[in-house]
């Protein structure tokens, strides 16, 4: 394929806007030409420190050696049979590894696809298959995917769900504590029971579904007694808990997942993203009774769990272990709450410095008061950090949220430089 020389970032986006559906959204009008670890250099040779990971895709960086070999070895063997037709030994190896990683005191199955949301979607199926139920719960502000199914589970309408309705039935809306936003543990349970009064009966719920921290929705981390009190209602009525961890797992908080620091265990997992540095593969991972309910052939997928990906999340595993990835997790994640504290003390704008291990964000407010999301400021400070070189991305239901999801490989140093480039964009917005 031949492509221009001496490509420009606007000369590109003329070109996308020309053939690219309007609907694909972009956050920055660039394009990358090569990327390494925490860094990308664009078409025209700029650099920039990735502070966004792909959302949440490179907890092990850019192109990690040791993944890219592990891919290209497995090329070289077999790109693709078809799981349900010839089997490989990395899926099982995967799933055997995914098994003993999960949290509970119970035997575990796993399950591997494709996407995210494609995860989600065949959680939901299980949970149905064994519970022979068809309610789902989940909560406000959840993002579950952009397929059908998981857009009805999503509780955010836009942009994700504008014009795309209807959405699939038996799925209801819970609120999800946030304390800042004057939602309490005791209401957030509370509007639970009042979905079992006034929408669906608990005998009908198949399951809950919710995020230990929630992505899209502005990284608000689910509070321990909330998780307790989720458990004791769903073991009151049946209900299975679904812990969506496509952005939360592999390691980003401190545990691979997140749900390992929950007083309780959920009985099914998803996961994707950074389980494989980049490559697409998706999981289920979940207690085995409750996994093995639907009959054969009623899981699977063409691309589902492919090679190539089986073998990265394999690396994957290997480069956590060799390099401690864990234990660096939650020092980043010390790191970067510790300096955007020190941001906050300058910018009254900051309402709240949060997140989980290092998976990091801050609020913004109109002059601090939370009753004021600031949205037009969000947008400026990631706007004026990209001019700065320093990749950022927001989030949140009123988009005020600018989260943090750097490599867990980046360098003390580098993660210092991007701070401080976040603190100069602050500074020049005066």
């Amino acid at each position: 394929m031949q492509r221009e020389p001496h490509l420009s970032n606007a000369a590109l986006m003329a070109r996308r806007n020309a053939a690219v559906a309007r609907g694909v959204g972009q956050a920055h009008e660039i394009f990358v030409s090569r990327a390494a670890n925490a860094e990308v250099w664009d078409v025209e040779g700029r650099r920039y420190i990735d502070f966004a990971g792909g959302i949440a895709v490179l907890n092990t960086g850019h192109c990690h050696p040791e993944i890219s070999a592990a891919v290209k070895a497995q090329v070289d063997l077999y790109s693709h049979t078809c799981f349900q037709v010839l089997a490989y030994e990395p899926y099982v190896e995967l799933a055997e590894r995914l098994n003993a990683l999960a949290p509970g005191q119970f035997a575990k199955k796993s399950i591997f696809l494709s996407t995210g949301a494609e995860a989600v979607e065949n959680a939901v199926k299980i949970a149905r298959a064994h519970t022979r139920r068809p309610g789902v719960i989940a909560f406000n502000g959840g993002y579950h995917g952009r397929t059908m199914m998981t857009l009805g589970l999503t509780g955010k309408v836009a942009p994700y769900k504008l014009g795309f309705g209807p959405f699939p039935g038996e799925v209801f809306h819970a609120l999800y504590p946030n304390a800042l936003h004057g939602v309490s543990v005791d209401d957030a349970l509370h509007s639970v029971e009042l979905l079992f009064k006034n929408d669906i009966e608990p005998e009908r719920v198949a399951a809950f579904i919710l995020e230990p921290v929630q992505g899209e929705g502005g990284f608000y981390v689910a509070p321990n007694d909330f998780v307790e009190g989720l458990r004791a209602l769903a073991d009151r009525h049946g209900i299975l808990i679904i812990a969506d961890e496509v952005q939360t797992g592999a390691g980003r908080t401190g545990t691979w997942f997140a749900s390992e620091q929950w007083p309780v265990a959920p009985d099914l997992i998803t996961t994707a993203k950074s389980m494989a540095g980049g490559f697409p593969i998706s999981g289920v991972v979940g207690r085995a009774e409750v996994m093995d309910a639907p009959a054969p052939g009623g899981l699977g997928g063409t691309y589902a769990g492919s090679p190539i990906g089986c073998a990265a999340a394999l690396a994957v595993l290997k480069v956590f272990d060799d390099e401690q990835l864990l234990a660096r997790s939650r020092a980043l994640g010390e790191r970067l709450t510790a300096g955007l504290r020190r941001i906050a003390a300058e910018v009254p704008a900051i309402g709240d410095v949060r997140g989980l291990g290092a998976m990091v964000a801050i609020e913004l407010f109109e002059e601090g008061d939370t009753a004021r999301p600031d949205a037009a400021l969000t947008r400026r400070v990631v706007a004026e950090a990209a001019r700065r070189g320093l990749i950022l991305l927001s989030c949140g239901t009123y988009g005020n949220v600018i989260r943090v999801l750097v490599p867990l490989t980046a360098s003390d140093l580098l993660v210092d430089e991007g701070l401080a480039l976040l603190a100069a964009s602050f500074a020049a917005l005066r």
